[in-house]
């Protein structure tokens, strides 16, 4: 396990963030924001793109400023720790006042990248690894590299404190009832972008008495209206190819109304970074959407990562078609018995997880480590 720091004096911390997928880059920079916060940090998190924090975050959090990308270093100079998300590149008079230690009230600031989540091997291999910069404004400053992961050689996945607690005291019934789905009902979430088997998965459903398509706004929302021509109302009875299939448009909703979705349903299609580790901690039979590469790069990194889950055979095609890495087969069957195994499935590669420590407990032991 990474060494973590038991006690952190609160830090300043300035958190770039660069919205490309305004669900899954800015869910994850606002989780972890949110997170320092509560653990008495302070935090400015800097973004091009805050619209979707309205309904994601509607009441902000304790310790958060949301303020716009900065063309300059803020007056009071960067934070006691400089995090960019992704890669992401922040302007050069920002990187100058890292390089200065007079901006930072005598020392540099502690600069971190925070990488993309993958299973694949080079993340071991990268994480915690320094990168000296030896030209431009940041020349002499040490950029270091954090990666999330699944494994004990890697960052972790964030997990905010009593997340399991809150999981265990949520009342599944009451929830279903709210949103008028039956108890016995096979509950899906849909959250995903245009999967190539979507059709097929809708004709599976549509077969099952009382299935039940829970299906999220936006892009997924998109793709089933087209397939089945329906209106946009809460929830109704759609005929689709000849049967009754249960279907509720959804709204945007905060970041802990959509756990409880995943906590509530009995099978997630899941989409990005951000709502995969959501998934995960849910402990239900899990889909994932990963977001496709034009050179296909993410075959590998879906495969990897169904390494890392120990996915049955059945789990690994439905992901092989779901994403089109595989065409022309039929879709495995949803039917209990596949269920209860995914569900065995990943209720054990989260038990693994919880023995690790979380991301951002290992984040500032890394950060202990280097001031």
């Amino acid at each position: 396990m990474n060494p973590t720091s038991t006690v952190t004096p609160p830090l300043r911390w300035d958190l770039f963030c660069q919205v490309i997928d305004n669900y899954g880059d800015i869910g994850v920079c606002w989780r972890l924001a949110a997170d320092l916060g509560t653990r008495g940090h302070s935090v400015r998190l800097w973004t091009d793109d805050p619209s979707a924090l309205a309904w994601m975050a509607p009441d902000g959090a304790p310790g958060v400023q949301v303020l716009p990308w900065p063309a300059h270093a803020p007056p009071d100079g960067p934070g006691d720790v400089v995090l960019e998300a992704f890669g992401c590149e922040i302007a050069p008079d920002f990187i100058a006042s890292i390089a200065d230690p007079r901006s930072a009230g005598g020392q540099k600031s502690l600069w971190i990248n925070l990488e993309y989540l993958s299973a694949e091997p080079y993340v071991e291999r990268s994480h915690r690894l320094p990168s000296l910069l030896m030209s431009g404004p940041g020349a002499g400053c040490t950029r270091w590299f954090f990666y999330p992961g699944f494994t004990e050689r890697t960052g972790g996945l964030l997990r905010e404190p009593g997340l399991m607690a809150r999981q265990r005291a949520f009342d599944r019934g009451a929830w279903r009832a709210r949103k008028g789905v039956a108890a016995d009902a096979l509950a899906v979430s849909l959250f995903c972008y245009e999967p190539p088997a979507l059709p097929q998965m809708l004709g599976q459903l549509q077969q099952r008495p009382g299935a039940h398509l829970l299906v999220t706004p936006g892009r997924a929302a998109a793709a089933v209206r087209a397939l089945e021509n329906v209106s946009p109302i809460d929830l109704q009875r759609n005929e689709y190819a000849g049967t009754l299939l249960s279907i509720s448009y959804l709204t945007p909703c905060p970041q802990p109304a959509f756990d409880e979705m995943l906590w509530a349903c009995d099978l997630n299609c899941v989409r990005g970074e951000d709502s995969l580790v959501r998934a995960l901690w849910a402990g239900q039979p899990l889909v994932w959407h990963i977001y496709p590469q034009d050179d296909d790069s993410h075959h590998a990194k879906l495969q990897a990562f169904l390494d890392w889950l120990q996915a049955p055979p059945s789990l690994r095609r439905f992901h092989a078609i779901w994403n089109g890495i595989e065409r022309g087969g039929p879709l495995p069957a949803l039917d209990t018995a596949t269920l209860q195994e995914w569900c065995e499935t990943v209720q054990a590669a989260r038990a693994r997880l919880l023995a690790q420590d979380d991301l951002l407990t290992q984040l500032l032991g890394f950060v202990a480590e280097k001031s």
